[in-house]
């Protein structure tokens, strides 16, 4: 049996207007079937890699393959087997609820949409119109899980909604596409929402791709570490810090840092090797908000 190309692969792929770099060239490979969260602040080029996906802008170099097709030639049938969500999604607002889902059902030959509209609690025969922010982008994610699409893009779906609401998003999300090939790109600011589903991480940051790879990994190797010694931190100034840390703080006897290199199974015996003086380490994990905000502070200086 001959393996499934990936849900998307980019390569090279970047966006520059004028003199203004939106996106720096960058290479992706987005695995079917997996869960990635694109991350980072506003500006760092999220949307612009989505609309590029879904050949709403041009790429100035390089390519990306959605579904084993050129980006750029996305058009008609090829949105029957994608999906994209948006914080500021356009829906028909003179439409309830239930004609918009009627009115889309006839477009795609995989509608399935019996019990969605109550797994999410949305009224039926209320108009869009009179929908509440996290009505819209309910009713925003039903219409695309009925159509059973291959891949899921959505950029900033939780944004300004209450825990309720995006808790009912997630887990609708995850019952609908249990069982199915179904491949999901979300963006989002919501990191702690984001690390209880997603399979993998993008991180990026001014135009640029810091890296991508399974948000496993990614806990696994970044560690924040408290190290303690007898004496001021101030008078060791030859201290040896592993490579690949970021954030470091120090303060009277404490030092403190977060490593994104961790390689070995017993980190803090590593860190007293390297640091012999030592009176006290600790190695803790970081969630992904933690390693975001390490990382942000790490580029600031």
């Amino acid at each position: 049996m001959t393996a499934l190309s990936p849900a998307v692969e980019v390569r090279e792929l970047s966006k520059r207007i004028g003199k203004t770099t939106l996106l720096a060239p960058l290479n992706l490979v987005v695995s079917r079937g997996s869960i990635l969260a694109l991350v980072g602040h506003n500006g760092a080029g999220k949307t612009t890699l989505i609309k590029l996906l879904l050949n709403i802008l041009l790429p100035t170099t390089g390519e990306a393959t959605v579904l084993g097709m050129n980006s750029t030639e996305l058009r008609g049938d090829a949105f029957t087997r994608l999906g994209y969500v948006s914080e500021n999604q356009e829906m028909p607002e003179w439409m309830t609820v239930a004609q918009m889902m009627e009115h889309l059902r006839p477009l795609y030959p995989q509608w399935e949409d019996s019990g969605l509209l109550e797994d999410l609690q949305l009224p039926p025969e209320r108009k869009i119109k009179h929908l509440s922010r996290g009505m819209r982008m309910k009713a925003a994610l039903a219409s695309v899980l009925a159509f059973g699409s291959e891949l899921l893009i959505s950029d900033e779906p939780f944004s300004g909604l209450d825990t309720a609401v995006r808790s009912e998003m997630v887990q609708t999300l995850l019952d609908r596409t249990h069982g199915r090939e179904m491949t999901v790109i979300v963006s989002s600011h919501d990191l702690d929402e984001i690390e209880t589903f997603a399979t993998h991480v993008a991180f990026l940051r001014a135009g640029q791709l810091l890296f991508a790879e399974p948000i496993e990994t990614l806990l696994t190797r970044c560690r924040e570490v408290t190290v303690t010694f007898a004496q001021d931190i101030a008078e060791r100034a030859r201290l040896k810090l592993p490579e690949g840390c970021v954030a470091t703080e120090a303060q009277g006897a404490m030092l403190r840092f977060v490593d994104l290199r961790v390689n070995v199974a017993d980190h803090e015996d590593a860190i007293r090797k390297l640091m012999p003086e030592a009176v006290h380490v600790q190695s803790d994990g970081l969630g992904l908000r933690g390693i975001f905000l390490a990382l942000n502070k790490g580029g600031r200086r």
